[in-house]
């Protein structure tokens, strides 16, 4: 079966203009011609592609059309510039987590962006969720905690970013008293990123073998999360990179002598022969190297 590349062009100018209305205006054509493209190309696969909501959301089927739909636009800017008959930049839309955005992958992505060629267009989500925007074809590539590849993907380990449970003295000497246990965690204020986050209850199952609900506070952004423990709003896994000097200086002090977390992070980008996407992966596992575990 041949897929009619201006469907694909259709159903991702829906997608990423957010209605049939605004896709027809990007497209240079009426929203009647963006409706009949859909149809047409629901009716080839046997398939719904689009759930009708507001803005549309690509089923499970549409998610694999769509990712393909990206690649192919992929591939043709790559031919484009190749030729040097390019007009821009290349954009290679990423998603990275919050702690590594906070600590090494900006520095390794930094110099890319130096003289013009590529735009970035980072993302940022959770490590065990951003899977999520690869399947969608929203992005190219992704920092993540899942070794698995998603379709159409591959996949290269980075290494491991450790974490530790860290406080402050005056928080420490205030809610650990006597060490952290079972009693002691189940009252002292704990810091969240947000709701995905469950480092800490890893730690907690470490240290308690048992349920344990602390109250929460939840912060998401990765500098102010940092800093929230700093300041003794509550106690958190923050990674080695983001406390040495905290650490060095007792700013901040570790709550219990539990081993350390360490969370592998892997770059699962698409399967393409892309020279911009190659300069990316080339940058990440650069800045890996020299960061992580």
């Amino acid at each position: 079966m041949d897929v009619d590349a201006l469907h694909l062009k259709t159903l991702a100018a829906i997608v990423d203009e957010g209605s049939l209305e605004r896709a027809a205006v990007a497209l240079v054509i009426t929203p009647s011609a963006v409706s009949q493209r859909l149809k047409a190309m629901e009716r080839q696969v046997g398939r719904i592609l689009l759930q009708r909501t507001r803005p549309p959301q690509p089923t499970a089927s549409g998610e694999i059309l769509l990712r393909m739909a990206r690649q192919i636009a992929a591939l043709e800017r790559d031919a484009i510039d190749q030729l040097g008959l390019g007009t821009g930049p290349s954009e290679i839309p990423l998603v990275i987590n919050a702690d590594s955005l906070a600590t090494w992958a900006m520095s390794a992505l930094a110099p890319l962006a130096t003289d013009g060629r590529i735009i970035l267009d980072i993302h940022r989500e959770d490590e065990a969720h951003s899977t999520t925007l690869l399947r969608s074809g929203t992005v190219m590539a992704a920092v993540t905690s899942t070794p698995d590849p998603v379709q159409g993907c591959v996949v290269d380990r980075l290494g491991a970013m450790r974490y530790r449970a860290v406080a402050t003295p005056d928080f420490v000497a205030r809610w650990f008293p006597e060490g952290a246990n079972a009693a002691s965690v189940a009252t002292a204020p704990t810091m969240d990123f947000d709701r995905n986050d469950d480092l800490q209850n890893k730690f907690i199952a470490r240290l308690t073998r048992r349920p344990v609900s602390p109250p929460r506070h939840h912060v998401p952004g990765s500098d102010q999360f940092a800093e929230a423990v700093r300041r003794g709003m509550g106690w958190a896994m923050l990674p080695d990179l983001q406390t040495v000097e905290d650490r060095a200086t007792g700013t901040l002090v570790e709550i219990g002598a539990r081993p350390v977390i360490d969370v592998p992070l892997f770059w699962q980008r698409w399967r393409l022969d892309s020279p911009v996407l190659a300069e990316v992966t080339a940058a990440i596992r650069e800045g890996a190297a020299s960061a992580l575990r």
